[in-house]
């Protein structure tokens, strides 16, 4: 039997890896992560696996979860934010000691999720810190595969599609910024699970960039999650700066807003990240978009589980 770390593990990655791999006899699996309210949800879907509430960026007991490990699946990581210290602590000064706690282990392999943010024109306290993540991974000595995903949906999404569609179900407008003509390459939270896992039993390693196979404009993504989720609440364009503006005066009054003007600048970055045949590569299947947005919004066990923002 295998021991496996996860950090980061009650997030959307590490939930919907977790539920793919939970009664996997040939693994123990060790997940951890600081989310005082998601952490609990975890322990509570799986009771058969071990759940470690902790903070990575400040040393502690946690590092004795590595003790005996095989492999670590890093997922930890700040996505959105305004305080560019939380960036710095959770993807930076984080994976530092994680990758300490593995060398003082002897731990023999590292599967690193980063981001295809790190290949984006856009420069914010995300990216950035994305950067410096996988420059630690890189020059950390320890034999690792590097995975880059675009944007990410499924299961357990508490701050992309899944926020999105709960905000139509409460909202009597959907605004859009501008006209919406926004290219993007979501990738389906479960795929990406399969190309985690077969790194794992593989032992891959090198950097792939893992986007959606499907390209759509952000516009016709929402009509999608408005159709598979069942909302029927109108779209509402709205000017580019009225809308900065608006993000702008609400984070005023939320220090922790679902969507930033920072993220705003980066929806409309004209970016198109590299499409490379990861069926093939890794031997997973890649499941068309409405099929998958199908199984993300209706699927009887996990689609009713919202985790805390």
């Amino acid at each position: 039997m295998a021991r496996i770390v996860i950090t980061g593990a009650a997030g959307l990655v590490g939930q919907n890896l977790i539920a793919r791999i939970a009664d996997r006899r040939d693994l123990q699996i060790v997940a951890i992560d600081k989310h005082p309210k998601n952490t609990p949800v975890l322990a509570n879907l799986h009771p058969g696996i071990e759940v470690i509430e902790a903070d990575l960026a400040q040393p502690g007991d946690w590092t004795a979860a590595f003790k005996g490990a095989d492999a670590v699946i890093q997922l930890h990581a700040q996505i959105g934010g305004l305080d560019p210290d939380t960036f710095e602590a959770n993807n930076v000064r984080a994976t530092r000691l994680v990758l300490d706690a593995m060398k003082a282990e002897r731990v023999a392999y590292l599967c690193h999720v980063s981001s295809s943010v790190v290949n984006s024109k856009a420069v914010d306290f995300y990216t950035e810190s994305k950067k410096a993540q996988e420059t630690l991974v890189v020059e950390s000595g320890i034999p690792h595969s590097i995975l880059r995903p675009t944007l990410m949906y499924g299961w357990f999404d508490r701050k992309h599609l899944g926020w999105l569609a709960r905000f139509m179900k409460r909202a009597p407008v959907f605004p859009i910024p501008g006209s919406g003509k926004y290219m993007r390459q979501p990738l389906y939270g479960g795929d990406f699970s399969d190309i985690v896992l077969a790194c794992l039993d593989g032992r891959r390693e090198g950097t792939w960039n893992i986007s959606g196979q499907e390209e759509i404009d952000y516009v016709d993504l929402i009509k999608a999650v408005r159709k598979a989720s069942g909302a029927n609440t109108p779209i509402l364009h709205i000017p580019y700066g009225l809308f900065w503006l608006l993000l702008k005066t609400y984070a005023v009054f939320d220090r922790d807003p679902p969507f930033t003007t920072k993220q705003l600048e980066a929806l409309v970055t004209p970016d198109s990240f590299e499409v490379i045949d990861w069926p093939e590569i890794f031997g997973v299947r890649s499941t068309p978009l409405d099929e998958a947005l199908a199984a993300t919004f209706n699927d009887p066990k996990y689609s009713g589980v919202i985790l805390d923002f």
